[in-house]
């Protein structure tokens, strides 16, 4: 009941300003990546299936004049947001947050005209929803077999869609009501590590979209258990082999985990994210490609051991997360000069059919590293990367973490350049200042006005 209460009684207005800032940067994040998304062969899957299965309402489809019911506004919005791992991520939860909260937020948010406080309440408890949760059965639940997406997300959007659905004094229960409504639909198996296939894409779209479903259907009547988390045959019980339930109380409405949230260069894992940028920079300073290594060696911290460290990935997906394969696509890609490198989806793709990545994944070592294991923690991942190159030259880089972790974050003037970057292309430069002022103070935030302004009407 603590998450519910604190859903329904937050008062944006006691957020502090760091936190403001980081939901700001965050906002242009999501909107950066569900456009980059939207244009994915997926997201014409997940189109083809919301027209037959969606019933029209108030809530706008990102970058289309379509609008939908809150639910498969949702969906369709995770789905660009979430389906190529371009999005933000808590490390020490192993899951996505924000695509789905925003997503939610401002679906619902539209569905009844909340407005911008309201909204930034929502996401606010919607994030510390899912990372409290996730954190608090980390990592058991991982070591289980569960991608934490796909079992938490759905627990804060039913928040988030709560806070802008319930209203009065029995707000909180109600809240806790369509949590519990939302445990039962937790999923988000991990199979896709080993054998691919194209289920991760929606994972997180999934189970946004049912915490929002049992929002609206606790506002209908339905009640979930209000002890879904803590219950004897609650999710924490259910999902993992061991729990930290003090993580989900301390410090809440003092301690905000979303400021601890990744923001990401590449369209990989975040825990192979130092490895990336490990090879990348050796590049930068030494001035070599992938047809120069010799040998590569790659020093990993235990967590990622297995899942992220298995060699010549079967499809897409699984070169998204793969460490050795994304570090001998790093190590091919072009560098523009003077920008911040990224190793983006269509690299994977194009990658798929380089042989000889896969034979520099041959002649790569993955060891566990004392120094990288002691540099990693809940807020990112280290690595260290090794090269011999075939003219001898031996070059080693330890990252302690990479670009965008809360360590090593994007500056302000560097997300609203990604944003302005990639949305350019589909809105005036009008549209993207305003988008960019608002970000700035958020309870400018008009989420009407937004649907409207991205929809290219």
């Amino acid at each position: 009941m603590a998450l519910a209460a604190f859903a329904a009684c937050f008062d944006a207005k006691t957020l502090p300003g760091e936190v403001r800032g980081k939901l700001g940067w965050l906002l242009l994040d999501h909107l950066r990546v569900c456009s980059i998304g939207a244009r994915m062969p997926w997201s014409d899957w997940s189109r083809a299936y919301t027209a037959l299965t969606a019933k029209s309402g108030k809530s706008h489809v990102l970058f289309s004049p379509e609008t939908l019911n809150p639910q498969h506004a949702t969906f369709m919005n995770v789905t660009f947001g979430s389906s190529f791992d371009g999005d933000d991520t808590h490390v020490g939860a192993m899951l996505h947050p924000g695509v789905a909260v925003w997503s939610a937020a401002l679906a619902t948010a539209e569905h009844v005209g909340a407005s911008g406080p309201e909204v930034l309440a929502a996401v606010t408890a919607g994030y510390e929803t899912i990372i409290r949760i996730g954190l608090a059965v980390q990592p058991s639940h991982f070591k289980r077999g569960f991608q934490s997406t796909g079992t938490c997300d759905g627990f804060g959007t039913a928040a988030a869609a709560g806070r802008l659905l319930f209203r009065g004094k029995d707000a909180s229960r109600r809240i806790a009501e369509a949590m519990g409504l939302a445990g039962g639909y937790a999923g988000g198996l991990a199979q896709f590590y080993y054998s691919g296939g194209s289920a991760k894409r929606i994972h997180a779209a999934h189970s946004a979209e049912s915490g929002v479903a049992a929002a609206l259907l606790a506002q209908q009547g339905y009640a979930g258990p209000v002890d879904i988390i803590e219950g004897q045959g609650g999710f924490a019980r259910a999902y993992a082999d061991g729990w930290n339930p003090a993580l989900i109380e301390s410090g809440l409405g003092e301690r905000f985990h979303l400021m601890d949230v990744l923001v990401k260069s590449h369209a990989a894992a975040a825990r192979v994210a130092a490895a990336i940028d490990g090879m990348l920079a050796l590049r930068q300073e030494h001035g070599f490609s992938g047809d120069d290594i010799a040998s590569m060696a790659l020093g990993i911290p235990r967590i990622i051991q297995g899942r992220l460290t298995n060699p010549h990935p079967v499809d897409l997906q699984a070169a998204q997360m793969c460490l050795p394969f994304s570090v001998a696509l790093a190590s091919k890609i072009a560098l523009a000069k003077g920008k911040i490198p990224t190793v983006a989806v269509m690299d994977y793709e194009t990658g798929l059919g380089d042989r000889s990545l896969f034979e520099i994944e041959e002649r790569t070592t993955i060891d566990l590293d004392a120094e990288v294991e002691a540099a990693s923690n809940e807020l990112s991942t280290a690595a260290r990367v090794s090269v011999t190159l075939r003219d001898g030259r031996k070059l080693s880089k330890l990252v302690p973490a990479p670009k965008g972790s809360p360590s090593q974050p994007f500056t302000a003037e560097e997300h609203e350049a990604r944003f302005t970057q990639e949305l350019s292309g589909r809105v005036s430069e009008k549209v993207c200042a305003e988008i960019v002022a608002m970000s700035r103070n958020l309870d400018r935030l008009d989420p009407l006005w937004l649907g409207r302004a991205l929809s290219g009407a």
